[in-house]
């Protein structure tokens, strides 16, 4: 196949220019081709189209070949441009020669023309391919002084004996040191007194080993500042030739901060364990033995402690509190105010009856140590297991769901007021009393059965909760409680638990 080309032809002889034409044809060309005799044409065909070759005659009527050239030149493009003349000396074919052409040809001689076009294509390809490599070449120098410069780490290139041959501007900000001040130091200058020579040594050692790589994993040390002060660093070294020299780059990070962030890290870790082990002792080892009931009830915190609350009050009468709480957040602080609202309902169930006025009493202090800060949704239902009453008040909590022995939601517990804390004067009222039949099923949760969520976003629900429980419901109260914690782990895929969560299951028998 013949390889295409597209040639400009500077001419005024139709005649002439189709003959060119016809022995780049005959050369093994596809040739596509222009003839222009002006310079505005040359200007205009250039800005046109794309061209691979210019052919230009030496003399024509309004132009000639040493305007063509630089109209050729003023645009930057590098085309073989090679001068065809019916006769012109030698010393005018070697001004243009001179003067950027890169050959000429006579017309009474243009055998050579197809050789010459071969020879200017493939030196024009070299240059485009030469042109490439500095660029790619000056583009990979950019990037990696840009690199250099802008790592936060301090770099140092050094020779095997230690001394610093190049300082990146991190050095200021990691030791006090300009670039200017490293260059020609032994790299010991940053090093306290009782470490100096340790590090040289180590590299000096390695390579009279003969060991071909040097590749020393990140390890902690201490460095020292231009004005004396010690710190941690973290440091590697890896080894490189250049310029047919070993070389040895030492990457260097203050690792002051992060530090401070393991041992902050690590108190908390502590703190946590503490609460987590306070929190534990405040749930109740054993639901309470209610004769025609079986309840049990757990939480499942998302960190070390939570905010997550159930207990089983002892109330007036032989009557038994159910509650079930959710303080705002996780972590050692909802933990220590669950702790106080439990303490708080345990002294007010023992004096009062009503839920409604024993959340009321216990919303007048909360309120006023949390100040607005923080809330708690908290339920508190009044069991009385003689008549199978159940009297509840909610301050904001998740409905609770009574389901029938046919498997269907014959209730819920909705919500009395708002939740605790927000509002010192705030009154809570109870809500409808509701007495349990044989087969019924209460379940009361915190949100973070609900709000448990998949990977793809999707909330688990209170329909799914219901479908659990009913899968369930022949199961002990104990056995409805872990089957809604693993639906809810087993619906997030593995998925970190982002919130606490708390159930319990009371079954009338």
């Amino acid at each position: 196949m013949k390889t295409p080309l597209r040639v400009l032809i500077v001419e005024d002889s139709e005649f002439d220019a189709q003959m060119m034409v016809s022995l780049l044809r005959k050369g093994g060309y596809d040739v596509t081709s222009r003839r222009v005799e002006t310079a505005d044409a040359m200007r205009a065909a250039l800005r046109d189209e794309t061209w691979q070759l210019v052919l230009a005659d030496y003399n024509l009527p309004d132009f000639n070949a040493p305007a063509a050239l630089q109209i050729l030149q003023r645009t930057g493009l590098d085309l073989p441009f090679i001068i065809v003349s019916g006769g012109i000396g030698e010393d005018i074919a070697v001004a243009c020669m001179k003067g950027g052409a890169h050959d000429y040809l006579m017309k009474g001689s243009l055998s050579r023309l197809g050789p010459a076009v071969d020879r200017e294509l493939r030196e024009a390809a070299n240059r485009a391919s030469q042109r490439e490599s500095r660029r790619l070449m000056i583009e990979s120098e950019r990037r990696y002084r840009l690199l250099w410069e802008t790592c936060p780490d301090a770099v140092l290139l050094m020779d095997t004996e230690g001394r610093i041959l190049f300082a990146n501007p991190a050095v200021y900000d990691v030791f006090g040191f300009t670039p200017d001040e490293l260059i020609g130091e032994n790299v010991q200058v940053i090093q306290p007194e009782s470490l100096r020579g340790a590090q040289g040594a180590g590299i000096a050692r390695y390579l009279a080993a003969g060991g071909r790589k040097l590749n020393w994993r990140a390890t902690e040390s201490t460095g020292r500042r231009k004005n004396g002060v010690e710190f941690p660093i973290e440091v590697s070294f890896s080894d490189m030739e250049l310029d047919g020299h070993r070389r040895i780059v030492g990457f260097i990070r203050d690792i002051t901060q992060r530090l401070r962030a393991e041992r902050e890290l690590r108190e908390h870790e502590e703190q946590f364990a503490v609460a987590r082990e306070i929190q534990q002792r405040l749930f109740p080892k054993a639901a309470p033995a209610l004769a025609g009931f079986d309840i049990a009830g757990a939480t499942y915190p998302a960190e070390a402690t939570g905010g997550d609350y159930f207990d089983y009050l002892t109330m007036l009468q032989d009557r038994v509190g159910l509650v079930v709480g959710d303080v705002a957040g996780h972590g050692v602080g909802p933990a220590l105010l669950m702790a106080e609202t439990r303490a708080y309902l345990r002294v007010l169930a023992g004096r009062r009856e009503d839920p409604g006025e024993i959340l009321t009493r216990a919303n007048s202090i909360l309120a006023e140590d949390m100040g607005g800060e923080r809330y708690i949704t908290l339920f508190l239902g009044r069991l009385d297991a003689a008549t199978r009453e159940l009297t509840y008040a909610s301050a904001g909590h998740p409905p609770g769901l009574v389901i029938g022995a046919d498997g269907a939601l014959k209730g819920q517990l909705k919500r009395t007021g708002i939740p605790l804390g927000l509002r010192a004067a705030t009154e809570y009222a109870c809500g409808p009393a509701l007495t349990l039949v044989p087969g019924d099923l209460m379940v009361l949760l915190t949100d973070g059965i609900e709000e448990a969520s998949s990977p793809s976003g999707e909330l688990f629900g209170a329909e799914r909760a219901l479908e659990v429980v009913g899968a369930h419901r022949e199961k002990p109260a104990r056995a409805i409680v872990e089957a809604l914690y693993a639906a809810t782990r087993l619906f997030a895929q593995g998925a970190p638990q982002l919130d606490d969560i708390t159930a319990i299951v009371l079954k009338t028998l």
